[in-house]
């Protein structure tokens, strides 16, 4: 019996590897918008110590100060945001990507999985008209 062979093993190699670099694509989508988060964070954190640092000022200078930091901290947070919009736009496209590739790469293990049952049953079968044709000689 000869082995089972999927003529189509390179493509699935393929779209497997096309897959790989769409899922670490994804991950570096997903790592920028992690990033952009994080500074976000930080900057509610700074917003939130400025806040607490002015509640126990009276001098003016003092309020000048962090009227101005606090409106610096606004603008970057808005451009922050900006930022994280554009990333989510590209993690979503990245993310339809690797859905597309997961789709072939499914498709063709289907098919190959199908191909192997029905090479299993043809050996099956084979072996079994081997088995009768061996016990007809014997008898």
């Amino acid at each position: 019996m000869k082995k089972f062979t999927f003529e189509l093993q390179k493509v699935l190699e393929f779209r497997d590897f096309e897959k790989q670099q769409a899922e670490g694509e994804l991950a570096k989508a997903l790592a920028v918008e992690t990033e952009i988060n994080e500074n976000l964070k930080k900057i509610a954190q700074n917003y939130a110590a400025v806040k607490a640092r002015q509640e126990g000022s009276l001098s003016v200078q003092d309020f000048m100060a962090q009227s101005k930091y606090n409106k610096l901290l606004e603008y970057q947070k808005e451009e922050l945001l900006k930022q994280l919009a554009q990333a989510k736009l590209v993690t979503e496209q990245k993310r339809e990507i690797l859905r597309e590739c997961m789709k072939k790469t499914t498709a063709l293990e289907k098919l190959r999985e199908k191909q192997l049952a029905d090479w299993k049953q043809a050996a099956d079968y084979e072996e079994a008209e081997l088995l009768d044709e061996v016990k007809n000689k014997l008898k």
